[in-house]
């Protein structure tokens, strides 16, 4: 057997391990899997991926051998560094009792401070080969801010801790490794990966492509407005904003550039929808699920408050794609060359039994995320089989491809949520993150709007280099508390820093999914994220709303609810029309900042601000209104 099959014998055992203990089998014949035992199995087998993949330089093992079917060695560190892993978290599988009776002591003897060493170094050393070192220096930092806490100034002053608290903490506590994150990632993200790669492998994302070209396609800008919506639904299921960008952009920019978009607009439109994708109930990339559990609530609650913003901001990237095809002259494609609906519907229809099958378990079942994932993965596999191309049937090579492809993107999220758990414990040891709150607070006097736009910047600088999960677990620490201290109910302190932290992924400089979509564009870095930007503001404006008007979260009585929602659809799209410059026609300054203004007015809380934001609006667009009127 070469590498490559033991690679995927090994991506495929680790995913059908996690299907077998997230679904409670091996309690069904009486074996019981302690927490911390799972998820030491869980990391171990992503340690093991990780260092077999992935090199200190950044490249692939292999990579340069690979068209001549074989796989360089893996250097000796790299043994070292897997073998060292491999013990720190095999202790804990083989000797769990001896865990509990640390848990018990409260401290660590000199075996458990070398073990818990052992099993730091090599995940953030895994971090850091698959993200970069963005993350890895951030959790060392927080942990030397902990051991010297008592030599730092002002709000960083506090009384320090030594090292074998800190990895006591590390390896035993419920804030460290084995903690609320890793356990995420090990019981529910790496269900939804694998759910999203078997859609993919079922033919899903081609059929979310046709549909959205048929429905859209025939209208200006028809490819553009493709993009919004297969990149939207697809998006939320992959949980990836550049990897998404990648799989579906390949379709979209070329087709957008082909009827006169801009290759700058054209790869804004896929940063920024592909993006959108992780707001989206009711998947939200898993987003949605650990936010569950972090505040703990629902997940129907999660769900139905992230509804209406996530339609405001893909109602705002919607109506631009559209006024810009009016204001460049854009025209439709041919409906000769675009998919027909009843064909394509009738093509694929069975692909939303999957979507069905996971709101009917999640909702109103309200079986665990995990569980209900695998019980949906079941329903791709039977539904496959009603394609008419073979390819698409989930035949076990085809089910073992898609293990492989969402347990190589989970192993990623593994190695960053058990590093986040090290953060996690050094800041609740030193208490500097609450302190961060306070300081936060502090700064803006109590005020709320400067709080709300502090903690923005604040997550939109934090978020830069990370990938969505460990953007939001980060965010979530530091972040939110400040905005809950002032009185902003959780839910809507999360998803605000889960809208500015995202909006890093098409904002210069680090943009990572304009980086994407820019490279299959043709088109500059900087001139496309400055038009994301401009695409993309819903993310930066939504959050503000829904914070003063929780009619927007689904809060309140009914009238408040549709009166929020409303007028902030109104104000979504004449902000949009603002921003783009057209309305009816082409706009001046004026009514641009008119129809800006009013927008935002229409999209505030309240009666009163909405309705001066209408007049504002109707004062903008009245010369154009007053042109198309009949003379006789």
């Amino acid at each position: 057997m070469n590498r490559s099959k033991i690679l995927v014998s090994i991506t495929s055992i680790t995913a059908i391990y996690h299907f077998l203990v997230v679904g409670q089998l091996p309690e069904w014949f009486g074996v019981f899997v302690p927490h911390e035992v799972h998820l030491a199995i869980s990391i171990s087998s992503a340690l093991i991926l990780i260092y077999l993949l992935l090199p200190a330089g950044g490249k692939k093992h292999g990579e340069d051998t690979e068209a001549e079917g074989r796989f360089r060695k893996v250097p000796w560190y790299d043994w070292s560094l897997l073998a060292s892993g491999l013990t720190g978290a095999g202790f804990v599988i083989f000797f769990h009792e001896s865990i509990l009776d640390y848990g018990e002591y409260g401290f660590l003897d000199t075996k458990g401070i070398i073990l818990a060493g052992m099993l730091a170094v090599p995940v953030l050393e895994a971090v850091r080969r698959t993200t970069g070192w963005a993350l890895p220096i951030i959790i060392v930092l927080f942990v030397l801010m902990t051991i010297f806490q008592k030599f730092l100034p002002g709000l960083l002053y506090g009384r320090g801790f030594p090292l074998d608290r800190l990895l006591y903490g590390t390896y035993v506590g419920n804030a460290g490794i084995f903690g609320l994150p890793l356990g995420i990632a090990a019981n529910i993200v790496i269900v939804f990966l694998i759910f999203g790669a078997l859609m993919d492998r079922a033919g899903a994302s081609r059929w979310f492509m046709d549909m959205a070209l048929a429905l859209t396609g025939w209208s200006r800008g028809g490819p553009a407005k493709a993009a919004v919506v297969a990149s939207a639904m697809f998006g939320s299921i992959s949980g990836s904003p550049s990897g998404n960008s990648a799989t579906t952009g390949i379709f979209t920019i070329p087709m957008m550039k082909k009827i006169g978009y801009t290759p700058a607009f054209a790869a804004a439109v896929e940063a920024v929808a592909s993006t959108g994708g992780i707001i989206l109930p009711p998947v939200m990339g898993a987003i949605a699920f650990i936010m569950a559990e972090w505040i703990e609530v629902s997940y129907a609650t999660v769900v139905i408050s992230a509804a209406a913003p996530a339609a405001l901001y893909f109602l705002i990237v919607f109506v631009s794609v559209h006024l810009q095809a009016h204001r460049d002259g854009i025209k439709a494609l041919p409906r000769e060359e675009l998919p027909k609906f009843w064909p394509s519907f009738v093509g694929g229809w069975y692909y939303l039994i999957p979507m069905a099958a996971l709101v009917y378990f999640l909702i109103v079942k309200s079986l665990p995320p995990g569980l209900s994932g695998i019980y949906t993965c079941g329903f791709v596999v039977a539904v496959s089989f009603l394609s008419k191309n073979r390819d698409h049937w989930l035949m076990p090579g085809n089910i073992m491809r898609a293990f492989d492809e969402g347990t190589r993107r989970w192993i990623t999220v593994a190695s960053i949520t058990a590093a986040v758990g090290i953060m996690i414990g050094a800041l609740e040891l030193s208490g500097v993150g609450i302190k961060v709150s306070r300081f936060i607070v502090d700064l803006a006097g109590g005020d709320l709007i400067l709080t709300l736009l502090f903690v923005g910047i604040v997550s939109l600088i934090v978020g830069m280099g990370l990938d969505a999960t460990p953007a939001y677990i980060t965010l979530a620490t530091l972040m939110a508390p400040a905005l809950v201290r002032l009185g902003v109910p959780d839910i809507a302190a999360h998803l605000f820093v889960i809208y500015w932290g995202l909006a890093s992924f098409y904002t210069p400089p680090t943009c990572i999914a304009v980086y994407v979509t820019a490279g299959i564009a043709g088109s500059k870095v900087w001139a496309t994220g400055w038009e994301a930007m401009r695409l993309g503001i819903a993310a930066f404006l939504i959050p503000f709303a829904f914070v003063f008007n929780p009619g927007l979260l689904m809060r309140g009585s009914l009238v408040d609810i549709v009166m929020a929602v409303v007028t902030a659809l109104i104000g979504a799209s004449l902000l949009a029309a603002g921003i783009r410059g057209y309305a009816i026609g082409m706009l001046n300054i004026a009514q641009r900042l008119l129809l800006v203004g009013g927008g935002l007015l229409l999209i505030a809380p309240g009666i009163t601000l909405p309705l001066i934001g209408l007049g504002i609006s109707v004062l903008a667009v009245a010369p154009k209104l007053v042109t198309l009127w009949p003379r006789h």
